[in-house]
């Protein structure tokens, strides 16, 4: 009777432990990636997509992936019309080129600021690097991902391609998104940061 018992927990608790899903990492950005998405007043998801949701996939975190870049401001650039995924063309100029090592390559990325983000409250001081590299269209959105920054005190910051997202759009047409420039592309498979998004 007692043998019976305990097979009965044991095989009760492996059901409960095979039931939930386990999260192996998660760092402070992809849990407010997370609970942003699962929110309806903040979730790009369309309703229907919203109702399924249960996470974003994730490369494991990796800090191989964390460069300090040489900042190179470039003061004297013209702001330009950058295409987007809609009509629509967002104001934006070349704020300066980022120069660093990463898997003991040397790569540079310009990296813009925007004319509309610069007069919004708390974006101020926003930068935006949208970047290519080889895992488009295989484990990441073919069309590349985006990086916040922001303007440092000084000339180095920091790039966390751990904090890699997708574009808008990606989960959701109505948005318009900046078409990532071709130039801007790192020739390695930055396994970090925001998977492709596959529809649950």
């Amino acid at each position: 009777m007692k043998f019976a018992l305990v097979l009965v927990l044991v095989v009760f608790s492996m059901s409960c432990a095979q039931g939930k899903k386990e999260i192996k990492y998660e760092t402070p950005f992809q849990k407010k990636m997370n609970a942003d998405f699962k929110d309806a007043s903040k979730s790009p998801l369309k309703p229907k997509d919203l109702k399924t949701f249960e996470g974003l996939d994730f490369f494991p975190y990796d800090s191989t992936f964390v460069v300090k870049a040489e900042l190179k401001r470039t003061p004297d650039t013209q702001w330009f019309n950058m295409k987007t995924t809609t009509d629509r063309l967002s104001k934006e100029r070349v704020f300066g080129i980022l120069t660093f090592e990463l898997k003991g390559k040397s790569f540079q990325l310009k990296v813009y600021q925007g004319e509309e983000l610069m007069q919004t409250k708390n974006f101020e001081d926003y930068l935006f690097l949208p970047f290519l590299d080889n895992t488009n269209g295989t484990s990441s959105y073919g069309g590349g991902r985006y990086i916040d920054l922001e303007i440092p005190e000084g000339n180095t910051i920091q790039i966390d391609f751990n904090t890699a997202y997708n574009p808008m759009c990606v989960y959701n047409e109505k948005y318009s998104c900046p078409l990532v420039p071709s130039e801007n592309y790192v020739d390695l498979e930055v396994e970090a940061g925001v998977k492709a998004y596959l529809k649950q």
